[in-house]
């Protein structure tokens, strides 16, 4: 079917169960922001493909919410159709409940299936539909009626963390989690998201929900016992032992439903109204305590095994993308290089390396004007030769037994005007002064992201999404709570603030429609520094080791300390990569990790 045969189906659906309008957003049951095919209803009705969007369908309009890393991406994917994109964050553009308030009648009906949709977001729909005395209906999965070759969700076996990377037992991890129940007055607490879930339980699975190493699951504790309700078939016979002696049972995935639909109504139970489906609690005959999932915090704030192997895996990861560079900026234009097989090249550099298991996202290898959509992926149509001229952008990383890395770089492969080098020398003088920062404890990311903004605003650029995301221990690579961004929601609370272990990504870019995206991204983890009776000082380690290409920078726009820092990272990159090159590739790399 095509898109306008998709909507008119399910607009059909619609008209059969008397609903007005019906959302349609990205996720799966547990709130993800990559989901496996299964889940893919919002792109499957519009033919948008970024990862994250949410669709309105009414009897005569459809709308589509982006945020500002797919403007362009979405402008050209609807293109032809009915579908009409909303920026979000923009002035002019109404926000979906502004448009769900104005879109369904007085005494209409409001329809979304509440597996998909947050607790926190459903409220706030049925809040506004109160003020219209129109209903809700939650428990419509109307795309499914009309998706009749829809791909089944996956169930892959479960493997062991050990401790030796996880650097903390389950039985540890769960007590910690009960105090935090308890503490909070209530009887029984219910995790929904997969990425804690895993951290939680030391467990891992297999590819799933697209390129993560989680498994579709619910988890459920009271102050003696705790439930995980997943297939049990993904389960050895030593796991389910293991988890029994860590008094957690399993049970069958959709069991949790009646589990919650029967507590008693004395039970208080904890959820992050964030975090579960709207589906899960909305029925609950007990009282509900909101409060942020405590797994959240505990889980963003790495231990010292945990970044000791975040380490070791940055600095493999590191040696596959330096190899790609030596490569890419070698061959570009010898041989037959398109941006998907070059995307496949750095798979296979990186499955050379011990302990790789596969990449933690799906590579973005973006070519000349491809680069000004931020997540860009290459489609048989699209997929550009790559030749000696103009550059290229990579964003990729691979999931290692000792963690996920993340990095995107921008490699020159041939002539370049002085534009192009100036604003890739802001782009690289942002990443540094996030990198050099020392701050006082207590600082949010949001206070911090102008220092990566500063240069780039002073040559007249911006880049529409976040300077840093979380990055989760083989789980999630965009991780919750930390970000650093300077757009706060006014609806949402105030991230908390970065605290020591924390990783995120340092990546600031430069995105011209029509010609060129440039983007440099480092990870980086939140460390203690000195103390002094002004506070806490902290700052950041830098654990990314991959040369940044000197072809494109402009030194007489770097400051003393700028071209200090890159000096020394680059002195880093040569002692920690030179010795995993071969002899050609060595003496290649002393040239990109010269001092200038």
């Amino acid at each position: 079917m095509t898109v306008s045969e998709r909507i008119s189906a399910l607009r059909g659906k619609m008209a059969e169960h008397g609903v007005d309008a019906y959302v349609i957003p990205s996720a799966d049951y547990h709130q993800s922001e990559y989901v496996g095919d299964h889940f893919k209803a919002r792109e499957f009705v519009t033919g948008f493909t970024g990862s994250v969007a949410t669709a309105v369908i009414t009897a005569d309009d459809a709308a589509l919410w982006v945020d500002g890393r797919y403007f362009i991406q979405a402008e050209r994917q609807l293109a032809g159709s009915e579908v009409r994109m909303f920026k979000m964050g923009v002035d002019g553009f109404d926000t979906i409940v502004e448009y769900l308030e104005k879109a369904v009648p007085q005494g209409g009906k409001l329809g979304f299936d509440g597996r998909v949709v947050a607790y926190e977001e459903g409220k706030e729909y049925a809040e506004k539909m109160k003020g219209k005395d129109a209903s809700v209906e939650y428990s419509l999965d109307l795309v499914h009626e009309i998706w009749n070759d829809r791909p089944a969700a996956l169930s892959k076996p479960v493997f062991v963390l050990e401790t030796r990377y996880s650097g903390e037992t389950v039985a540890s991890k769960l007590a910690r989690l009960r105090k935090k129940m308890v503490d909070a007055g209530a009887t029984h607490h219910v995790v929904a998201t997969l990425d804690d879930i895993a951290w939680l339980l030391n467990l891992r699975g297999g590819r799933e929900i697209a390129n993560t190493p989680l498994f579709l699951s619910y988890f459920m504790m009271d102050a003696e016992k705790a439930a995980l309700y997943a297939d049990e078939g993904k389960f050895s016979p030593e796991i389910k032992a293991a988890l029994e002696r860590d008094g957690v049972r399993i049970k069958p995935y959709n069991g949790i439903y009646a589990d919650i639909a029967g507590l008693e109504p004395q039970s208080i139970l904890m959820i992050d109204p964030e975090l579960v489906n709207y589906a899960l609690v909305a029925s609950t005959k007990c009282r509900k305590v909101e409060k942020a999932n405590p797994a959240v915090m505990f889980k963003a704030c790495k231990n010292e095994t945990e970044l000791e192997n975040i380490r070791k895996a940055h600095i493999k990861d590191s040696v596959a993308q330096t190899k790609f560079m030596h490569w890419i900026k070698t061959n570009a234009g010898k041989i037959d290089i398109t941006e998907i097989s070059a995307g496949e090249k750095l798979e296979r550099l990186r499955a050379e390396q011990d302990g790789f298991l596969w990449p933690s996202f799906a590579p973005i290898v973006a070519y000349k004007e491809h680069a000004a959509m931020a997540h860009y992926h290459a489609e048989p149509e699209t997929n550009k030769s790559i030749r000696a001229e103009h550059m290229v952008l990579t964003d990729s990383g691979g999931n290692y037994m000792e963690g996920a890395t993340d990095v995107s770089r921008t490699y020159v492969l041939g002539e370049i005007s002085h534009e192009l080098k100036t604003h890739f020398t802001a782009v690289v003088r942002g990443v540094i002064n996030l990198s050099t920062v020392r701050f006082l404890k207590g600082v949010h990311g949001f206070n911090l992201d102008v220092l990566a903004r500063r240069p780039l605003w002073d040559v007249g650029l911006d880049f529409k999404h976040g300077t840093g995301h979380g990055v989760g221990y083989l789980t999630t690579i965009h991780e919750a709570p930390c970000r650093i961004r300077w757009q706060v929601p006014a609806n949402k609370p105030i991230q908390p603030p970065l605290e020591e272990g924390m990783m995120l990504s340092n990546e600031p870019a430069a995105y011209v429609e029509g010609s060129h995206g440039i983007r440099i991204e480092n990870e980086i983890v939140v460390r203690k520094g000195e103390a002094n009776d002004q506070g806490q000082f902290m700052y950041f380690e830098t654990v990314t080791f991959t040369p940044i290409d000197l072809d494109a920078i402009l030194p007489e726009m770097l400051t003393p300390a700028e071209k200090e820092f890159l000096n020394d990272y680059h002195k880093k990159v040569y002692e920690l990569v030179g010795p995993h090159m071969d002899d050609t590739q060595r003496e290649w790399l002393k040239t990109y990790t010269r001092e200038i």
